[in-house]
């Protein structure tokens, strides 16, 4: 009996992916980034408000009525503040350091101690020099005690020659060895004189080995260390110094400025000058002019004015970028109509707007934008003729995009 294999039929129907569960997984991904996006825009947003929220701090100055009766500016020069007495200190030999006692910013006074140098070898040539005038002074001790002798027996030959019983010849010998002994005693006191004059040398020379200051100062830099060798002249490539130490009197510190030849006619000896240094943009130095130079620099066309300061003061140093303003020997006419100036202002609380001058005042910790108008410039100054008054308080350094109504911070 035949056997009739049925084979199943295959439904294809049981292999469709329901809709489900087609997209649930893509689903979930796109959630994911969704919210990974959506999270990090809130954080971007939150540290944009802190920012945004954040008051600013600026600086203000008091706007202050001008003095009247004042000098005006007829010309404005930058320079630097130079001293007239700066040395590099340096060794008269060569030779080796062994001590430094100083570092930068060291009050140094006259004929104080430096540094020193190896002094074993000269000091060496000393003993030698004391050694052979010593010699010398012992020869002469022992030269002195034979010229005694030789001259008791010139005496006696003298007399014996008289009395017939010695010859002539016996005489002159005796002669002779005295005058001999003289000139080797005049000879071994030239050698004493010789030993001292070396002695001075090479004491000298061991005075060398110390360095000492010249003047009272500040030291302003160290050059040279334990070890190096130094030199009065460049020798030994990099490996040798020149300099000790650089020494500055501060009370010699000046201003020098160098000035346009078309407007020198217009400074001149003793002439008042008002100096900010850019250090210190809000204190102005009173000082006047000391010299001019009598010689013009042919590649600027420019002649050197030195400028001294009416009083010093520890914050002036040398080497400072320094900004002067040379004032007329007549006082400002006091103006009686509608443009008398109105407050003075530093240069940096003016901004410009469109072509106009415009400040920011600071009211209950607000911005106010404030339009002014301006005269002349007085140096490191503006004259304000309107728009403000005496005793506003005015910013001169904020950040660049303040705005009318702003909340700020004062900086104390």
């Amino acid at each position: 009996m035949a056997t009739t294999e049925i084979h199943p039929k295959a439904d294809l129907g049981s292999l469709r992916i329901h809709d489900n569960h087609r997209s649930g997984g893509q689903t979930g991904k796109r959630l994911g980034y969704a919210t990974a996006v959506l999270g990090l825009i809130v954080i971007i947003a939150g540290i944009a408000f802190a920012f945004r929220n954040q008051t600013p701090t600026v600086e203000i100055v008091t706007a202050q009525k001008p003095d009247v009766g004042g000098r005006s500016a007829i010309l404005n020069a930058t320079g630097y503040v130079t001293p007239r007495r700066r040395a590099t200190i340096a060794a008269k030999i060569t030779g080796r350091v062994t001590g430094v006692f100083f570092d930068e910013g060291t009050h140094v006074h006259a004929g104080q101690l430096l540094a020193t140098l190896d002094d074993s070898d000269v000091k060496k040539a000393l003993e030698t020099a004391k050694a052979n005038r010593d010699s010398a002074l012992a020869a002469i001790t022992d030269y002195q005690v034979q010229h005694r002798f030789s001259e008791i027996e010139l005496r006696r030959a003298e007399q014996l020659q008289k009395a017939g019983v010695q010859t002539q010849e016996q005489l002159d010998t005796a002669s002779t060895n005295v005058d001999s002994l003289s000139a080797k005693i005049n000879l071994a006191k030239q050698q004493v004189l010789g030993s001292e004059m070396l002695i001075r040398e090479a004491q000298q020379a061991v005075d060398n080995c110390v360095i000492n200051a010249p003047y009272d100062g500040i030291v302003v830099s160290k050059d040279a260390q334990v070890g190096e060798m130094v030199s009065p002249v460049s020798a030994g490539g990099g490996f040798t110094r020149t300099g000790i130490a650089t020494i500055v009197d501060m009370n010699s510190n000046e201003i020098e400025v160098d000035v346009n030849e078309a407007y020198i006619a217009r400074v001149k000896d003793r002439q008042k000058v008002t100096a900010i240094l850019d250090a210190y943009p809000n204190w102005e130095i009173p000082s006047h002019v000391r010299t001019v130079i009598p010689t013009a620099d042919r590649q600027k066309a420019t002649v050197k004015v030195r400028i001294s300061f009416d009083k010093l003061d520890p914050r002036i140093l040398p080497d400072m970028g320094i900004k002067v303003t040379f004032l007329s020997d007549e006082p400002v006419k006091k103006v009686a109509d509608a443009s008398v100036i109105a407050a003075l202002l530093p240069n940096e609380a003016l901004h410009d707007d469109n072509g106009k001058k415009i400040v920011f005042l600071v009211k209950n910790d607000k911005l106010e934008r404030r339009a002014v108008s301006v005269g002349s410039a007085q140096g490191a100054e503006t004259e304000i003729l309107s728009g403000i008054v005496a005793g506003d308080a005015v910013v001169v350094k904020g950040p660049a995009n303040m705005q009318d109504g702003q909340a700020v911070q004062i900086k104390k």
